[in-house]
């Protein structure tokens, strides 16, 4: 039958490899296998995120030729990475309905693991007022989840919700969240998602007025990236943050000159975050 588990293969910070990988896959399944189907809106998703996003359509039109009736799994992964294309290309509004449809039908289903896929994108298209109670839903369902792979959510959501907190000045309930994301990512064993929580806890730790604390946990991050080779533009910017809440400006303008460095390679970023991107350049010439 060959690899059924494709799932396994997701490298989300390199979707152009995800799509070779799932590429590679597609000649061992047959047109009417639903494998085949569930396969292609991964391959969707990856075109989505490296924004290609008529050819994500495209691909998306394939699997809907294919859609039976009742709506099953295959339904609700196509919902789900529809909803994601439209999403990332600035529509949410023809989003929503599909999120909504793959939420109600994966419930129905027992499909734990895309019914809180469901809840956690609406948790993030929804006015800020929802968002939270989304988040909550999905957290429940992960808690209650026999699937393992469902309560392997635990960390996104935790995450999530710890940013909903963020986003309403309410520090001291996100730094609590964001600890626990990082309890869960530990459990996971998933160093990069680790790193990302620890960054979190940080961040929060500055705008909390802790800012030795956070400055110390950048510099080690920092250090932990160099010994593996690899760097964060993010920390980079945190570390410009912590310097400029020092009042030690001539210290935060090489970090902002490599957090821009980095981040401006972002075409998210680029797009959504032109402001911050502007800032982070006026700042690396501080000094």
């Amino acid at each position: 039958m060959g690899n059924t588990n494709f799932d396994t293969l997701w490298d989300y910070s390199q979707p152009a490899q995800t799509e070779a990988h799932f590429r590679a896959l597609l000649p061992q399944f047959t047109e009417q296998n639903p494998l085949r189907l569930e396969l292609l809106t991964q391959i969707a998703r990856t075109q989505g995120l490296q924004r290609q996003f008529a050819a994500a359509h495209a691909t998306l039109d394939e699997v809907e030729a294919a859609l039976k009736q009742p709506p099953d799994r295959v339904t609700v992964r196509y919902w789900l990475e529809r909803g994601r294309v439209f999403n990332s290309a600035g529509e949410p509004a023809q989003a929503r309905p599909l999120f909504l449809a793959a939420w109600e039908t994966a419930t129905q289903l027992g499909e734990e693991y895309h019914a809180i896929d469901a809840a956690h994108m609406l948790g993030i298209i929804e006015p800020p007022e929802e968002q939270l109670g989304w988040n909550l839903k999905a957290l429940e369902i992960a808690r209650q989840a026999t699937d393992p792979r469902a309560r392997q959510w635990a960390g996104s959501l935790n995450n999530n919700i710890g940013w909903s907190y963020f986003d309403a000045s309410d520090y001291t309930t996100a730094l609590d969240y964001f600890q626990r994301a990082l309890a869960a990512r530990e459990e996971q064993k998933n160093e990069r998602a680790i790193g990302i929580a620890r960054w979190c806890i940080a961040k929060t730790l500055r705008v909390l007025g802790r800012v030795a604390e956070a400055l110390a946990e950048q510099q080690a991050l920092l250090a932990q990236y160099k010994a593996q080779g690899t760097e964060d533009g993010y920390v980079y910017e945190e570390l410009g943050e912590c310097y400029l809440a020092l009042a030690q400006p001539e210290q935060a303008a090489p970090y902002f000159a490599q957090a821009y460095a980095s981040l401006s390679q972002d075409p998210w970023l680029a797009a959504n975050e032109a402001p911050r991107m502007e800032r982070m350049q006026a700042l690396s010439r501080t000094g």
